[in-house]
This record gives structure tokens, C-alpha cells and sequence, in this order.
């Protein structure tokens, strides 16, 4: 214990005096408790008096000190029981002297070189009160000779346990300004430290923070052989000599340069760590900070996904409802053309049945007529069916059946009487008649056949001169013309080719079989608008390849058919590859030995410009085609008249 001029008391130390044989201290270990004490005090000039204190309670006799000396200040070193302990066990030391301190004195306790609490004065020390206690204590330092103070029993410490003043700095710093205690702050709030010993005893005592420093134990600052002098005639004790004194001090500063080494592997240790865990929280930070902008991210992404689906979902829903819309249109639609096409059909068969404007044969006349469908009477087989030479009404005809396994053949039916018997032409075959519950069609009879016969010499028939070549050519566009002119709306035979071309005792030529005749508005009549067909219909090698290909059918498309006829007409080749044959043979200068071998004096001329007009009407895109009413029929009615001025006399 260490008493200042101004009645201030350290309590505390680092080593517990050892009992004697009588339950006392011994002189040596006293000495002992102190030397720390010496040393420090040595260091900072402070001179100090060393008191043992004896009694049955610590407490009780530091607070009969106080109490007898007036002392205004006391350091109390901090309970080391836990918080635990302190709140079911006796109370230590430092809560009872902070309890039982007069309202003087100011107590501090400390732990580790740092302030733990503090509890100040309530009221400044009088004069009076100061000389009511002096009188009255028997007790002082001033009063006490050396011998009685080192006979008196030694100092019971609290059983606080003492606790060594740590430094902030890794090194001791050099200088006589080095203090344990720089200042003290008696702040005037509440408490301010959770941690406080007698925090839960006292709620009103008042807490400061003690400001500290390095703790300087360098040999330069003590001055062991001065210590020793000025106290041993202090103390007046005779038994320790100077050579003792600096074994002591040499083995305290031996153990404080161990101490204060260990002190610094410590705080080198704790920096180390300290900046592992400074390390460790930033890169904590970091992948903080970087899981926060993935989840924002996440999160960014996950709204823009549902943005999309939600967009999708409304998309889907509107398309789904547009193709069910659509798919009642389509129904609504198809029912409407199915029972227009049953008004139709009835109305056909009504109009079949009652139709005025050709004569109705019955089954028995036509089985009369072909005499049971006799295979001599037979002369020809089409697609639509056989056709029967027989006499109606005492004249000759020709009986088109049709077959059983023709699927088109009613409608074909149908199309070819509504169509000829509206319409009349001198080079369309003549309607007679019909017999709608068989489907037999009655025509006139054509006693030259058709002209693929007659160009190939079927039956070894003779050929036919160029002259009438022409005229034939002319007439079959003549008569297509006239369906393409066909009024309100124009017709496309779809099925031109030799076949189809009837000629009469006289050669001249009927178109036949209309039964394939369509039916388009007025604007496909002209060269550029066309009419889109689900099906192509007609005879390979005849078909327009742009109808085939697309289903736009115009009356160009009856135009390509043409060509490759009117080239057959002057080769009598088939149809197969003809254009390619004609065009090699011109550009190679050849031309002459493809005309039909049959006929003598061709023109070659003449017959040239009919193969290059046919060549154009072959052509294979519509435009590119030649219009029939303004340029075919003009330039083969002027062939055909230069036919007809070469020949001497028309013969039957």
C-alpha cells in the first residue's frame, strides 16, 4: 500500500505474503510484497510510505484507514470472480469499501491497466471534519516510529486479486513523464460500463474511463543503488543490507524484463491476429457485397423472366383466342359451302331432270341405238368413257357413256350439258342430247373422228394436206376464243390436246369434252390476274406447268395447251419434248426435216412462222404467252388463208 502527501492509497500488489509459524507475515516476505512497489515509485520520484495494515476483514480495516486519515482517493485493484460469482457469493472487497467509503473519498477500480469503475466523491473534505478524525485516530503514520510500523502486523490485502497495469504499446516509451494514471474522468451520466464489478450492488455510482500509458522498465530510468540508500534510513530497517537490496531489485527486473518480453510476443501475436481477423472480416465483406449483387441480380433476372413469361402467357392466350375465332370462322364457313353446295346439287338435279333445253333420252333408246353398247359400234375410249356410234330420230350420233368407276364423272356430266347447251359455235360440238339417270351425252357424228387419229393415220387413213392444216388450226383457236369470250364469265377448257378436236366429212374441226370447262370471274380473262385452283386437271404433257406447279388457272393456261397441238399439227410427233426438238431443229437450220414426212410441198417459210408462234404459245410462264384474241387467231387466220389460196379446188 502506497500513501501520497495528498491521502491518496494504492491498494494491490503481484505476490500474497506467506504466512509465519504463528499465522503472521514474516519481515522478509513483507519486504517482498513491496519491492514492485519500490521500484516503480523509485522510477517515477514518488515518495511514498509503506503501511501494514492488520485486521479480521480486509474491508473493515481499509475503511478504518479512511475513515482515520482522510483519504480522498483510493485504487483498488478488481474482483477476479465472475459475474456469477459476484451475484451469489459474499461480496469482494472493491463493492464493499465503494459502499462503506465516506462520501469524501473517491474509489477506483481497476483491472488491467484500464479504469473498470469509479465512484465519486458525494462532497469535498472540510477542515473539520479533517481535524475531528485526526484528533480522534490514534492511529497515524506521523505517530508511528519505524520499529512499531515494522512490528505491526502485515498488510491483509483485499482478496481482490491484484491486478498488473498493461501497456497500449508494444514498447516501453523513456521519460521521467511516465505515470500509471494521467488523469481521471468523473463523467457525470450514469453508468457506462455493463461490465462494472458493482454495477448490480449500486445503479447510481458514476463509471470513468482511466487514460493509460506504456509502463517504462528500461534500467536506464531506475536507479537501484538510490532507492536502496534513501530507503533504508527511511524505514529505518538495519537487517537489509545494500547487497541484498540489489539482489532483489536485479532478480524484480529480471522477472519484469520476462514479463514485459512476454507482454510483447503477446501484443505481437494479438496484432497478427488482430489483422487475420481484419482480413478475414473484409473478405467476409466482400462476398457479402458479392452475394448481394448475385441476388440482385437473381432477383433482376427473375423479374424480367416473369416480365416474359407473363408477356408469353398473355400472347399465348391472345393467339388462342384469335384460333378459335378463326376455327369457328373456318366452321361456320364450311358448313355454309356445304349446304350451298347441296342447294346446288339439288338444284342440278332438279334442272337435270327438267331441263327444257335438250332432248331426254330414255335408257332404252340409247341400249337401241348401240344395240346393247355393241363393241363394233364402239370408236373411241376416253377418261370420262367409251363413246358408241348409233342412230337417234334416223341420225347418226355419238354416244359418250359413263363409267361406273368415274369418280368425276357425274360432275364432268353436269359441267358438259350446262355448259353446251348454253352455248353454240360452229367449231364446238353439237349437243343432241342426254340421258342425265345413266349419264349418256347424244352428240352429232363427226364421220373424220378426232385429229390425233388422223394425224397419226389411224386405220391407215390418208393424210392431211398442210392446206388444210392451217384452216384447222385456225378454227380450233377460233372456237377456244369463243370460250374465253364466253359471257357473264369466261371459260378454260383445261384439256385441249388432238383428242379432244373432232373433225367432220369436211374437216371441219369441233372442240369436244368440255366436261373439265371452268368457270372463272371476268378479270381472269385478261393476262395478268389468274384464278387459284386446289387441283390441277388435264392430260400430261398439255397441262400449263404454271397451273400445275402453282393452281393459278387463266386462260393462258389453255393457250400452252394450244402450242404444243399446233406443233403436232405440222410434225405429227408426240408430245413429249416437242418444244425442245422444234427449237434445236430451227437454231441448227434443220427445221424442214421435222415437218410431217407425209405431206408434200410444204411451204417451209409459212410453216416456220407457225412454228415460231407455236414456240411462244409453249412458253413457260403465262406473261410471256401471246394473247389470243389480238395476235394467235389474226396470225393463223392469215396462214390459214394462204392455205386456202393454194388450193386448186376444194374436194369432198
Amino acid at each position: 500500500m502506497f500513501e501520497s502527501r495528498s491521502h491518496q492509497i494504492v491498494a494491490g500488489g503481484g505476490n500474497e505474503a506467506a504466512p509465519d509459524a504463528n499465522g503472521g507475515s514474516s519481515d522478509e516476505d513483507t519486504q517482498n510484497v513491496f519491492t514492485p512497489f519500490r521500484a516503480y515509485s523509485a522510477r517515477k520520484r514518488i515518495v511514498v510510505k509503506e503501511i501494514v495494515l492488520e485486521d479480521t476483514e480486509v474491508s473493515k480495516g481499509l475503511v478504518d484507514y479512511i475513515n482515520g486519515h482522510c483519504v480522498t482517493n483510493i485504487v483498488l485493484g478488481a474482483s477476479s470472480r465472475s459475474a456469477l460469482g459476484r451475484k451469489y457469493w459474499t461480496p469482494d472487497v472493491p463493492t464493499i469499501i465503494n459502499k462503506a467509503a465516506p462520501e469524501f473519498c473517491t474509489v477506483y477500480v481497476v483491472s488491467k491497466g484500464r479504469q473498470q469503475s469509479v465512484r465519486p466523491a458525494a462532497k469535498p473534505l472540510t477542515s473539520s471534519v479533517s481535524a475531528r478524525q485526526h484528533s480522534s485516530s490514534a492511529w497515524t503514520p506521523s505517530r508511528l516510529s519505524n520499529s512499531e510500523s515494522e512490528d505491526i502486523s502485515r498488510l491483509s490485502f483485499a482478496r481482490a486479486e491484484p491486478k498488473i497495469i498493461e501497456s497500449e504499446k508494444t514498447r516501453p516509451e523513456k521519460g521521467p513523464s511516465n505515470v500509471v494514471i494521467d488523469h481521471l474522468h468523473a463523467p457525470s451520466g450514469g453508468p457506462m460500463n455493463s461490465c462494472s464489478r458493482n454495477s448490480q450492488s449500486d445503479g447510481n455510482e458514476l463509471f470513468a474511463r482511466i487514460n493509460h500509458r506504456s509502463v517504462d522498465i528500461s534500467a536506464d530510468n531506475l536507479d537501484f543503488t538510490q532507492v536502496a540508500i534513501k530507503e533504508t534510513p527511511r524505514n529505518g530497517s538495519s537487517s537489509y543490507t545494500l547487497e541484498a537490496e540489489m539482489k532483489r531489485l536485479k532478480l524484480e527486473l529480471r522477472q519484469t524484463l520476462d514479463m514485459y518480453n512476454a507482454a510483447c510476443k503477446e501484443a505481437v501475436l494479438a496484432n497478427q491476429a488482430a489483422e487475420e481477423l481484419n482480413k478475414w472480416k473484409m473478405e467476409e465483406a466482400r462476398r457479402f457485397e458479392q452475394a448481394r449483387l448475385a441476388e440482385e441480380a437473381a432477383l433482376a433476372i427473375a423479374e424480367t423472366e416473369k416480365a416474359k413469361c407473363r408477356a408469353a402467357i398473355e400472347a399465348a392466350k391472345k393467339a388462342q383466342k384469335m384460333a378459335e375465332i378463326e376455327a369457328q370462322r373456318r366452321k361456320y364457313a364450311e358448313l355454309k359451302a356445304k349446304r350451298e353446295g347441296e342447294k346446288k346439287n339439288r338444284a342440278m338435279n332438279v334442272l337435270s331432270q327438267n331441263d327444257l333445253r335438250y332432248r331426254k333420252y330414255t335408257i332404252e333408246e340409247i341400249e337401241a341405238a348401240t344395240k346393247n353398247f355393241s363393241s363394233s359400234l364402239k370408236v373411241g375410249e376416253g377418261g370420262y368413257g367409251p363413246v358408241f356410234k348409233g342412230k337417234l330420230d334416223h341420225t347418226p350420233v355419238a354416244i359418250k357413256v359413263l363409267s361406273a368407276d368415274a369418280a368425276q364423272g357425274k360432275k364432268q356430266f353436269q359441267q358438259e350439258v350446262e355448259v353446251l347447251s348454253l352455248i353454240r359455235h360452229p367449231n364446238l360440238v353439237l349437243l343432241l342430247g342426254a340421258c342425265p339417270e345413266y349419264g349418256c351425252l347424244v352428240y352429232e357424228f363427226m364421220n373424220n373422228g378426232s385429229l390425233e387419229d388422223r394425224l397419226f393415220r389411224k386405220g391407215n387413213t390418208p393424210s392431211i394436206p398442210w392446206e388444210i392444216r392451217f384452216k384447222i388450226a385456225a378454227e380450233i383457236a377460233t372456237g377456244l376464243l369463243f370460250l374465253h369470250q364466253a359471257k357473264p364469265e369466261p371459260l378454260v377448257h383445261r384439256d385441249l390436246k388432238p383428242a379432244n378436236i373432232l373433225l367432220d366429212r369436211n374437216y371441219v374441226c369441233k372442240i369436244s369434252d368440255v366436261g373439265l370447262a371452268r368457270l372463272v370471274p371476268p378479270s381472269v380473262a385478261d393476262t395478268v390476274t389468274q384464278y387459284h385452283m386446289t387441283s390441277a386437271a388435264g392430260t400430261f404433257c398439255y397441262i400449263d406447268p404454271e397451273y400445275q406447279q402453282t393452281g393459278k388457272l387463266g386462260t393462258k393456261s389453255d393457250v400452252y395447251s394450244l402450242g404444243i397441238m399446233l406443233l403436232q399439227i405440222i410434225t405429227a410427233r408426240p408430245p413429249m419434248g416437242l418444244t425442245h426438238h422444234v427449237e434445236r431443229a430451227i437454231e441448227k437450220g434443220t427445221f424442214a426435216d421435222l415437218l410431217d414426212p407425209t405431206v408434200q410441198n410444204w411451204p417451209v417459210e409459212e410453216a416456220l412462222k407457225f412454228a415460231k408462234l407455236s414456240l411462244k404459245c409453249a412458253e413457260l410462264r403465262m406473261k410471256d404467252r401471246p394473247d389470243l384474241g389480238s395476235v394467235i387467231v389474226p396470225e393463223l387466220s392469215k396462214l390459214k388463208e394462204v392455205g386456202i389460196n393454194s388450193m386448186p379446188s376444194i374436194s369432198s
